[in-house]
């Protein structure tokens, strides 16, 4: 009896923690795990934790984990096995973004009181103009599964490559074609812009950091499956 006994509790054991019953999410059809597209992938993913515009975590952020579509996991491959060539390589800030995290962002800047994180992401910005000025709208490019918020980093020290401005600053500062800058920092956005580009993704000329794949799979489905 106590034989039997252990033998079942063998199994139970075995049956929880085999491979094949992985407790990560899974995931609708198309849409991959990029670090296991891109193994050496830096993420800084800003919206599970605190360090954004809203000052806290956004919904449907659940899990520190970095979502797209299959073709745009692999078109953004090759951008970074080209940075490799250079001794870089990409950190995503943001990658699929479920539509109630959208939704949170819409009520947060309906809500004039609330600027906690003003200083940081909107120093020069009124929050009323956010909406006026596009840098807040009710749908996301990134609810389709395609766009990237990416900068560049060092593969041997970690350190992030300067572009003149801060990931998610609203701001001209940010804008692709802001000049006011230095020419090392204007020659680092456009080093990223080409190969973004070169690999299939667009750029959007309100924020360096902000690429949508050109020929995305989704273009007119906007997703909201949390990431668990």
């Amino acid at each position: 009896m106590i034989f039997s006994r252990f033998i079942k509790f063998s199994v139970i054991i075995f049956y929880l923690s085999s491979p094949l019953m992985s407790i990560a999410q899974t995931l609708p059809k198309g849409f991959v795990d990029v670090k296991e597209v891109i193994p050496n992938l830096r993420t800084d993913l800003r919206y599970y934790g605190t360090n954004n515009f809203i000052g806290k975590p956004i919904d449907g952020y659940e899990k520190p984990r970095c979502i797209l579509t299959k073709e745009a996991a692999e078109a953004l491959k090759k951008v970074q096995e080209d940075f490799e060539k250079l001794g870089f390589g990409l950190l995503v800030f943001d990658a699929y973004r479920p539509q109630r995290a959208v939704n949170q962002f819409m009520k947060w800047a309906e809500d004039p009181n609330d600027t906690k994180m003003k200083e940081q992401f909107y120093p020069n910005k009124d929050k009323s103009s956010l909406f006026k000025e596009d840098y807040i709208a009710k749908k996301s490019g990134h609810s389709r599964g395609s766009t990237v918020d990416v900068t560049i980093v060092s593969l041997k020290t970690g350190h992030i490559l300067d572009l003149g401005s801060d990931f998610d600053l609203f701001d001209e500062k940010s804008s692709v074609n802001y000049k006011n800058i230095t020419k090392n920092q204007r020659a680092i956005r456009l080093l990223l812009q080409r190969r973004m580009m070169k690999h299939g993704f667009k750029p959007y000329e309100k924020e360096w950091w902000h690429f949508t794949l050109e020929n995305e799979p989704y273009p007119d489905t906007y997703f909201d499956f949390s990431i668990k």
